[in-house]
């Protein structure tokens, strides 16, 4: 049963939430246009904010449903850390894409809204307020990752969701390399 709730977490994290709205609703590729992402990020700006909003939703359901449903199948202890943790890696590399994907931000909040609600909210503060300031949603997601983990630290009692939630916050800061170099020449995306 524990496979089984491990392979479902990483076939729903797996789905490309943006590029499947784009592509059923629209017939547009956002692999193909603006940053050439498929999160919710460039669906906003390809598709518009309805289907950014609705690729964000879903991109977050993608790590709260294996959390708090799959994770249900198994009795293992970790299971639902485990099944969370494989929802990341399914966004990030997916099998629909041949490994590649997302950045796995919005798929790491709804793992850890699901986890540590605490935490999560703390880190949606940090996102907001460095948004707010550089309107670089790059940086915001990368302080947030990183204030999660620290809060994690500060506020969670498991040790493996302390670790794990460190571990995604560096996974997550390496998708966005090619946005640290962007934010150093002064030519990252704006919204």
């Amino acid at each position: 049963m524990i496979v089984c709730a491990l392979l479902l977490s990483y076939v729903l994290g797996s789905i490309p939430t943006g590029l499947w709205l784009g592509l059923t609703f629209r017939r547009i590729d956002v692999r193909e246009h603006g940053s050439k992402n498929i999160g919710a990020t460039n669906t906003l700006r390809v598709l518009g904010k309805k289907w950014g909003a609705l690729a964000l939703a879903g991109d977050i359901l993608k790590g709260a449903i294996p959390v708090l449903v799959f994770a249900r199948i198994g009795t293992w202890d970790y299971l639902p850390l485990a099944c969370g943790v494989v929802a990341i890696l399914g966004h990030t590399f997916s099998i629909f894409l041949r490994l590649r994907g997302g950045k796995g931000v919005a798929t790491g909040t709804g793992v850890f809204l699901a986890l540590c609600p605490i935490p999560t909210l703390i880190a949606a503060v940090v996102f907001a307020s460095v948004f707010a300031m550089t309107r670089m949603v790059s940086a915001g997601s990368m302080t947030a990752a990183l204030a999660l983990a620290a809060a994690t630290w500060l506020y969670e009692p498991s040790i493996a969701v302390r670790v794990i939630a460190s571990l995604i916050a560096v996974l997550i800061v390496w998708k966005h390399r090619s946005n640290v170099q962007r934010i150093i020449e002064g030519t990252e995306s704006r919204i």
